[in-house]
C-alpha cells in the first residue's frame, strides 16, 4: 500500500487504484498518471478501506476480485463513512453477476481491462462528475437488471466470498463435470479440485456437490 500522495494539483480528480496485481496498477499509473492525481494505490480489502479513509479521494478505480472480500465488500465499508467517494469498477470479469454485484453496493461504472487509456481516463471524469459509465456490453446486464431479465436478488453477497477460482470449479461442478475432467479443464490436480470444492461448500454452508450445482442454477452461473 502506498503512502498519500503530496498535496494534489489543482483542477484534477484524486485517485486511489485498487487492484491486487502491482504489475497491472503500473500500467495504470502510467496511462492515467498525467490526467489525474492518483493519491494511493491498494492490493487487497483492508488496504483499500484504509488508503480511502486516509486519502479521501474523488474516485477509486476498484477491481471486482481482491482479497478479503471483493470489491463490492470495499463499497460497503468505506461509503457509510464516506459518502461522496465515487467508484468505478475496472475488472477482468464481464459476467452478469459480478456486474450487478458491484453496482448494487454502489459503484457508478463498470468497465472492463480491455478499454484503452484515454477511453479509461474519460470513464474516471465521467464517473468522477456524477455520471454512470458502463462498457456496451455491460451496460446490458444493468438494463436487464432493472426491467426483470435478471434476478438481481439471485446475485448475492456470497458470491464474493468465492475466489476466481472457486467460481470457475463452481460452474463446472453445475455444468457436470467430474473432478478429474475439472482437473483437465484447468490444469490442475484432482486433489487441487477437492480442495476447491471443499473451500467452496464451506463458504456457501452447502453439504454436497448436488446443492453446489442447485445453488448455481438457481444464480444462472451455468
Amino acid at each position: 500500500m502506498t503512502e498519500p500522495s503530496a498535496p494534489r494539483q489543482p483542477g484534477r480528480y484524486s485517485v486511489v487504484v485498487v487492484d491486487d496485481h502491482e504489475m497491472f496498477r503500473t500500467g495504470v499509473r502510467h496511462e492515467i498518471g498525467r490526467a489525474v492525481e492518483i493519491v494511493g494505490e491498494a492490493e487487497d480489502v483492508p488496504q483499500a478501506v484504509a488508503v480511502i479513509t486516509q486519502t479521501s479521494p474523488d474516485l477509486v478505480l476498484l477491481d471486482v476480485h481482491l482479497p478479503g472480500g471483493g470489491g463490492a465488500e470495499v463499497i460497503k465499508r468505506t461509503h457509510a463513512r464516506q459518502p461522496d467517494v465515487r467508484f468505478l469498477a475496472l475488472s477482468v470479469s464481464d459476467v452478469a453477476e459480478d456486474v450487478i454485484g458491484v453496482i448494487r453496493a454502489g459503484a457508478r461504472g463498470y468497465v472492463t481491462k480491455s478499454i484503452s487509456g484515454p477511453e479509461l481516463i474519460d470513464a474516471i471524469c465521467r464517473v468522477a462528475e456524477g455520471d454512470a459509465v458502463f462498457s456496451p456490453r455491460l451496460a446490458g446486464f444493468v438494463l436487464d437488471a432493472f426491467s426483470g431479465s435478471i434476478e438481481v436478488a439471485s446475485i448475492d453477497e456470497d458470491l464474493d466470498r468465492l475466489s476466481t477460482r472457486e467460481r470457475e470449479v463452481l460452474r463446472l461442478i453445475a455444468r457436470g463435470y467430474s473432478y478429474k475432467e475439472i482437473a483437465r479443464e484447468l490444469f490442475i490436480s484432482v486433489k487441487t479440485v477437492e480442495t476447491h470444492v471443499s473451500s467452496v461448500l464451506r463458504k456457501l454452508q452447502l453439504t454436497n456437490r448436488h446443492q453446489l450445482a442447485q445453488w448455481a442454477s438457481d444464480r444462472r452461473l451455468v
